[in-house]
C-alpha cells in the first residue's frame, strides 16, 4: 500500500479525497436551530479568518513568488471549517464522549484536503514518498566502490557510448544517495542534497559520465525531483535504452536551507546563491565523484524557479553550464513584483539587477556557443507566457534553443516529463550518445 499511487485519477487519491468530503459533511451534520442558526456560522466564520490570515501571510512575505492555484486556498479552507466545527462541537454543553468523533472526522477531512493539492502538483506519487520513507534505492554514497584507474576513456571528439561495452554483471538500475554539499566559497547554508548514478557508474571500469545539476522550485526542496519527479525512474528508463549510461544527476538545495527562502540564484544581500552553484557544487562533484570534469559534458536545469535559474547559469556561468534545461521558468528573478525583488536584493539598485537579469543580458549580448530547451505547460497561463518570452529572448540572443509546450498547467504533469522529453538531446548534447 505504501507504494499505491497518488496521482490524479488513481483509486486511492480519489479514495483520499471522498472520503475528506463525507468527512466534512458529517461534521456539517446536526439537528438543532442552535447548530445551524449559532455553531456553523461561527465555525464558518473562523474559517474564512483563518484562510484570510493564511493568505495575507502568503501574500504579504512573498513566500511564493507566483500566486497559488485555488484548489489551495480551497483546501486550506475546508481544512479550516473541518477544524472550527471539531471545535464548536467539543465545546458545546453539555458535554458527551460520542463527539470526540469530531477529531478523527477532522482529520480525514484534512488528508483529503491535502490530497486534493498534491492531486494538483503531484507532489507525492506515493504514501511513501509522503511519508518521507527510505527509498529501496538509496545507498550512503560511501558505500560505491571508489575508482582509481578503472575509467574507459572517450577517444577524442567521439561520444561516451562508442567507447562502451556494458560489462555482464551492469545493475539494471541506478541508486540514489543523500548528501551535504557545503557552501564553502559561497557561505550558503543549504540542506542535504540528493545525487543519482546511473548503473555505469556503480561497475568498475566505469566511463567518464556527464553531469545533469538540477534544481527545484520555491517553495520546495531537492527531494521534491525524487518525490513527484520520479527523477530515478525517468532516469532508469533512460539508462535502460542506452546500456547503462546516462548523466550523472546531482540536486543541490539553491534556497539557502529553507524551503521559503529565495535569494533567487543570485549573489546579493539574500546570499550567494549563484556562487554556490558555480563554485561550491562543482568543488564538490568534480572531488567527490569521477565524472567528466569538462564544463561541455555539464548542463544546468530546473522547473519553475529552476527552470528560471536554469537560463539565469547559461547567461551568467556560461563557462560551467553551457547547456541548460528551463522547466516552466519565469522571464526574470522575483519576489513579488520588480521594485519588491530590487529592494530585497540590491537595496533598490536597478542596474545591479539588470546587470544580471538574463532576458536584461541576452537583450545586450549574443551567446552562440550555449544551447538550451525550454518547456511550458499549455494550461500553465502566466508562466507559458514568461517561458515563450525567455524563448524568444535566448533564440534572438544567438542561443541554440527549442520550446515544447506540454499537456498541463504548473504541476508535475509538465515538469516531469519535460525532463524526459528532452533526455536524448541532453545525452547527445553532452557527448554522452553521439
Amino acid at each position: 500500500m505504501l507504494d499505491w499511487s497518488l496521482l490524479p485519477g488513481a483509486r486511492l487519491a480519489v479514495a483520499v479525497v471522498v472520503a475528506g468530503a463525507v468527512a466534512l459533511v458529517a461534521l456539517l451534520l446536526g439537528r438543532a436551530r442552535r447548530w445551524w442558526s449559532r455553531r456553523v456560522p461561527l465555525a464558518v466564520g473562523v474559517a474564512l479568518a483563518l484562510t484570510g490570515v493564511a493568505w495575507a501571510v502568503v501574500t504579504l512575505s512573498r513566500l511564493t513568488a507566483y500566486p497559488l492555484p485555488p484548489v489551495v486556498w480551497g483546501s486550506v479552507l475546508a481544512g479550516s471549517l473541518a477544524l472550527a466545527l471539531a471545535g464548536v462541537r467539543l465545546a458545546a454543553r453539555p458535554w458527551r464522549w460520542r463527539r470526540l468523533v469530531a477529531l478523527p472526522l477532522a482529520l480525514v477531512v484534512l488528508l483529503g484536503a491535502g490530497q486534493a493539492v498534491n492531486a494538483h502538483f503531484g507532489q507525492y506519487p506515493t504514501p511513501r514518498s509522503a511519508l518521507g520513507l527510505p527509498r529501496a534505492d538509496e545507498v550512503d554514497l560511501a558505500e560505491v566502490p571508489p575508482v582509481d584507474d578503472g575509467v574507459v576513456p572517450a577517444p577524442e571528439g567521439a561520444s561516451v557510448a562508442s567507447a562502451w561495452t556494458p560489462p555482464a554483471d551492469l545493475p539494471k538500475q541506478g541508486v540514489v544517495a543523500q548528501v551535504t554539499i557545503p557552501g564553502t566559497v559561497s557561505g550558503l547554508a543549504a540542506r542535504p542534497g540528493w545525487v543519482w548514478l546511473p548503473p555505469a557508474y556503480l561497475v568498475v571500469p566505469r566511463p567518464l559520465l556527464p553531469v545533469l545539476v538540477l534544481v527545484n522550485g520555491q517553495p520546495g526542496a531537492p527531494g521534491d525531483w525524487l518525490a513527484g519527479g520520479r527523477l530515478a525512474e525517468r532516469m532508469n528508463a533512460y539508462a535502460a535504452e542506452h546500456a547503462g549510461l546516462a548523466p550523472v544527476v546531482v540536486v543541490p538545495d539553491d534556497l539557502g536551507g529553507s524551503s521559503v527562502g529565495n535569494p533567487m540564484c543570485l549573489d546579493s544581500a539574500l546570499g550567494n546563491a549563484r556562487t554556490y552553484l558555480v563554485r561550491d557544487v562543482p568543488d564538490w562533484i568534480t572531488s567527490t565523484l569521477r565524472v567528466d570534469p569538462d564544463p561541455a559534458a555539464w548542463a544546468f536545469g530546473g522547473f519553475s524557479h529552476g527552470g528560471t535559474c536554469a537560463v539565469q547559469m547559461a547567461v551568467t556561468a556560461t563557462d560551467r553550464y553551457p547547456t541548460f534545461l528551463s522547466i516552466s521558468g519565469e522571464d526574470e528573478p522575483r519576489r513579488g513584483t520588480r521594485q519588491q525583488t530590487v529592494a530585497d536584493a540590491f537595496g533598490g539598485d536597478e542596474a545591479a539587477f539588470r546587470a544580471v537579469n538574463p532576458r536584461d543580458v541576452l537583450a545586450g549580448a549574443r551567446f552562440p556557443q550555449v544551447a538550451g530547451r525550454f518547456v511550458v505547460g499549455e494550461g500553465d497561463r502566466d508562466f507559458r507566457a514568461q517561458g515563450e518570452r525567455m524563448f524568444a529572448a535566448a533564440r534572438d540572443a544567438g542561443m541554440d534553443v527549442e520550446l515544447v509546450v506540454l499537456p498541463g498547467q504548473h504541476g508535475w504533469e509538465v515538469w516531469g516529463p519535460g525532463l524526459t522529453r528532452w533526455l536524448p538531446w541532453l545525452g547527445d548534447r553532452l557527448r554522452l550518445t553521439r
